[in-house]
C-alpha cells in the first residue's frame, strides 16, 4: 500500500518562476495659457517575468503595452515618437497607429543574469543604476530620466553588458559597455564604490556617448537626516555634432531630506543642482518630452527644487513639489495617492509650469491635471 508525502510547510520548493505587474487607466487634462485645451487617455499595462533555469542563472523580460488616445494623438508624428526605442535593439512597436489611437509595445527588460560566489555577469535591456542621489543624477549616465515623468517608476533600460564582482561585505566593481549603431556614440565606464564609516562612496570613469566622463557619488546621514551628493564632468571626444559646437561641462548635485515620523508620517527634502554649460532646448515640449542624458538633467545652470509630504489617512498621502530654474521657470505639483484596496491604487496629480514671459516654462505656461487608477497583480 503506498502512502502519500505531505510537504512541510515552508519547505515547499521555490517555484521557477514569477509574473507580476499591473493595469494602470490616466485621464490627463491639459489647460494651456494660450492655447486650446486638451483632453487625453492612456491604459498602460506591465508584464514582469522572471524565470529561474538554476540558483545561478536567471532569465528576465519586463514589457509595457500602451494604449494612447486623445488631443496629442491626432498631431502629427505622435506615433513615432511613442514607437521611438533608443536602444541598441528595436524593441518597440507600434500595432496601431490610426485615427488618432495609438498602440505600442516594449520590451525595456530582457536580459539574462549570472551569480556565481562574488561574480555577476548581466547581459540584455537592463537598468544601471548608479545614482547615489534620489532626483537628480549626475553619476546615472546611462540611463537618466525626467522627474517630471510620474507614470514609468520603472524608467527606461539600457542595451549592456556588465560585469560585476564584490569586494567584501560594502564595496564592489563593475564595468559596463553599451553599443550603438554608430560607434561614436557607444558608451563604456567602470564604477568603484566602497563604504567609508558609515558613508557610501564612489567613484566612474569612462565614456558616455560623446563624452569622456569622470564623476563621483556620496551618501549618508547627518544626525538622522539623509545627504546624498553627485558631481560628473564631460568632456567631449569631439569639437562638434551635427554642425552643433560640443562644450564640457560638470554636472553636480546635492540633496538632504529628513522624515520627520509621528502619526502623519511628515516627510521633507530639498535638492540643489548646479550644470556649468547647459544646453537650452528650443522649447518646454521638447525639455519635458525627449529622452534626458546625465549632462541634460536642466536647461539653465542652477536648479532648486524642494518637496513635502505627509499622510492624511493610513490609505492617503498628499505631497507638494517645487522647482526652481534661474531663467525664472518654475514648476509646481501636488499629489494624493488613496489606498483602494489591497492591489487598488488611485493617483491624482496637478502640475503647473509657469515663468516670466522670456522663461522657457513661461513661454508656454500650462496646467496639467491627471487622474490614475492602478490595479497590480
Amino acid at each position: 500500500m503506498g502512502t502519500a508525502q505531505a510537504q512541510i510547510p515552508g519547505l515547499e520548493p521555490e517555484q521557477d518562476w514569477d509574473l507580476t505587474g499591473y493595469v494602470k487607466y490616466m485621464a490627463t487634462g491639459n489647460f494651456p495659457d494660450q492655447q486650446s485645451n486638451g483632453l487625453d487617455h492612456l491604459i498602460h499595462q506591465r508584464f514582469n517575468l522572471e524565470y529561474r533555469v538554476t540558483p545561478d542563472f536567471r532569465l528576465n523580460a519586463g514589457m509595457r503595452n500602451r494604449l494612447l488616445w486623445g488631443d496629442t494623438a491626432e498631431t502629427p508624428e505622435f506615433g513615432r515618437l511613442v514607437e521611438l526605442d533608443l536602444g541598441y535593439f528595436d524593441l518597440s512597436t507600434n500595432w496601431l497607429d490610426k485615427n488618432g489611437i495609438v498602440g505600442n509595445s516594449q520590451f525595456d527588460r530582457l536580459y539574462v543574469n549570472w551569480d556565481k560566489d562574488d561574480w555577476q555577469l548581466r547581459g540584455g535591456r537592463f537598468r544601471i543604476n548608479w545614482a547615489m542621489t534620489a532626483l537628480w543624477n549626475p553619476n546615472d549616465i546611462f540611463n537618466s530620466y525626467s522627474i517630471y515623468d510620474f507614470d514609468y517608476e520603472e524608467r527606461s533600460g539600457t542595451d549592456a553588458l556588465m560585469v560585476s564582482r564584490k569586494l567584501d561585505f560594502a564595496s564592489s566593481a563593475e564595468v559596463v559597455y553599451s553599443p550603438s549603431e554608430d560607434n561614436k556614440l557607444e558608451s563604456y565606464a567602470a564604477r568603484y564604490l566602497f563604504n567609508y564609516q558609515g558613508w557610501d562612496i564612489q567613484f566612474i570613469a569612462g565614456k558616455a556617448n560623446l563624452d569622456r566622463v569622470i564623476g563621483a557619488g556620496f551618501a549618508g546621514d547627518i544626525k538622522g537626516a539623509g545627504f546624498r551628493g553627485e558631481v560628473t564632468w564631460f568632456s567631449p571626444t569631439r569639437d562638434e555634432w551635427r554642425g552643433e559646437p560640443l562644450d564640457s561641462t560638470s554636472v553636480s548635485t546635492l540633496e538632504l531630506d529628513y522624515s520627520f515620523g509621528g502619526r502623519r508620517n511628515w516627510m521633507a527634502r530639498a535638492s540643489v543642482m548646479y550644470i556649468s554649460e547647459p544646453l537650452a532646448p528650443d522649447n518646454a515640449l521638447l525639455f519635458l518630452n525627449l529622452p534626458l542624458t546625465a549632462r541634460t538633467l536642466s536647461f539653465t545652470e542652477w536648479s532648486w527644487y524642494t518637496d513635502a509630504g505627509f499622510d492624511i489617512t493610513p490609505l492617503s498621502r498628499l505631497t507638494f513639489s517645487g522647482t526652481y530654474y534661474n531663467d525664472d521657470s518654475f514648476f509646481l505639483g501636488a499629489s494624493n495617492t488613496y489606498s483602494l484596496a489591497d492591489d487598488w491604487q488611485l493617483l491624482a496629480v496637478v502640475q503647473r509650469f509657469d515663468g516670466s514671459n522670456e522663461s522657457l516654462f513661461g513661454q508656454t505656461a500650462s496646467t496639467l491635471l491627471f487622474m490614475q487608477v492602478r490595479w497590480s497583480f
